[in-house]
């Protein structure tokens, strides 16, 4: 099986510009290719993980990565698949999250020295530096407005309101594609499935400018059997970072994801053998939890290490019955957290992280969803004495969100 043959059995295909050249360059590994990152926040989320395992699976065939921060693109704003304007970063921020991001891509990505490594540059290096007269006089007219505005990244913005700022990010995508076309080779773009568009604006100012083809591919956006982006929903991301997503919650996200969804992630975002992936499709009933925990560990072990994946598969174990529970995460309180020695349930599943707010922890305990030490709790007014906190309470709500909650 060729490398782009795997890339369609593993669903990742989505669309291309030169099926034939892109087959011949990245299973012959000549492909110097990019993917474009905005920094939008201080992590990456698990929204970003096709691209990265995408990246790191055909650096491994011997083609080399270009990971593009977009410094320069992110002060603008990429529309697509927005009904809202995005969030305006300063220079500041947006070269902080830049070095957040390099961070986590080494997980997945070689960046060291020789002729198959990995470059990252950052498009505000020539972005940022470029003429706004010289810049439209140099590309302005090979964009068609008309063309731009049937556009797919901009039509769910052109109903609430595209501003003039936002109209130029495609502009802005398709000049990367172009310097880096011609300083550092780059022949070929990848992105998701909604930067459609915006590509195809790269490879055709390459061919009106340079007279010399281009080509793109999208790959396949990570969605839940609904049509919802998986791991990036806004307010509610799984990241990267630890520090904002732990490892044992970031294990937990992929364990219980739907059992229609679980085959989808590992063959798109696991390195497993095609071969392992077609006999686990056979798998049914119990068995599919078993895939579940197979695809929990897998990304985890790659994003947070080895032995992170081992204490999260045993602190989740131990809460179905096996095992010590004793990597189970943990929320400390304080003596300033009681009241008259004890503190309320709702105030207690609020201090936790497990609900957020006192509304949503009394709907969630009338429900019968919520759980104190594997006992069902009924009374929407219980106390948890200082006494039993001290030696540590294991609260849950629903099937899936625990914590261990000590006063220290």
């Amino acid at each position: 099986m060729t490398l782009y043959d795997e890339l369609v059995a593993r669903g990742l295909v989505a669309q291309v510009t030169d099926e034939d050249e892109i087959k011949n360059l990245i299973n012959n590994g000549k492909a110097t290719f990019y993917i474009g990152f905005d920094c939008t926040a201080d992590s990456l989320t698990a929204g970003h993980f096709v691209t990265l395992t995408f990246m790191k699976r055909l650096q491994q065939a011997g083609n080399k990565p270009i990971a593009l921060i977009g410094g320069g693109t992110t002060m603008i704003g990429d529309p697509s698949g927005r009904t809202d304007m995005r969030k305006m970063l300063t220079r500041e921020a947006i070269d902080y999250n830049a070095e957040c991001f390099r961070r986590q891509m080494s997980n997945f990505i070689d960046f060291g020295e020789g002729p198959g490594q990995a470059l990252m540059v950052n498009n505000a290096d020539w972005l940022l530096n470029l003429n706004y007269v010289d810049l439209l006089r140099e590309v302005g007219a090979c964009f068609s407005v008309n063309n731009m505005l049937r556009a797919e990244c901009y039509k769910q913005r052109m109903e609430r309101g595209l501003s003039f700022l936002e109209f130029n990010y495609m502009i802005m995508q398709s000049y990367d594609f172009y310097h880096m076309f011609q300083t550092l080779g780059c022949n070929m773009q990848f992105g998701g499935n909604d930067q459609w568009s915006n590509m195809l604006g790269g490879t055709e100012l390459i061919r009106r400018k340079l007279g010399k083809d281009a080509y793109a591919m999208t790959v396949t956006l990570l969605t839940d059997s609904n049509g919802n982006k998986m791991g990036k929903t806004a307010g509610n991301a799984v990241w990267l970072d630890p520090n904002k997503t732990s490892p044992y919650d970031f294990y937990q996200y992929w364990r219980n994801v739907g059992d229609a969804d679980v085959m989808k992630c590992i063959r798109m975002l696991t390195f497993l053998p095609m071969a392992e992936i077609e006999e686990m499709d056979t798998w049914r009933d119990q068995k599919i939890n078993q895939a579940k925990e197979i695809l929990a560990y897998e990304l985890t072990k790659m994003v947070h290490g080895e032995a992170e994946a081992e204490k999260a598969q045993t602190a989740a174990r131990a809460l179905f019955g096996a095992g010590s529970g004793e990597d189970v995460p943990v929320t400390e309180i304080s003596e300033a957290d009681l009241t008259d020695g004890a503190v309320d349930i709702k105030n207690l599943l609020v201090k936790a992280g497990l609900v957020k707010s006192n509304s949503e922890a009394r709907q969630n305990i009338a429900q019968g969803g919520v759980t104190l030490d594997g006992e069902k709790v009924t009374d929407l007014f219980l106390a948890v004495p200082a006494e039993k906190l001290r030696e540590g309470v294991l609260l849950r709500r629903g099937k899936k969100s625990y914590r261990k909650v000590i006063l220290k």
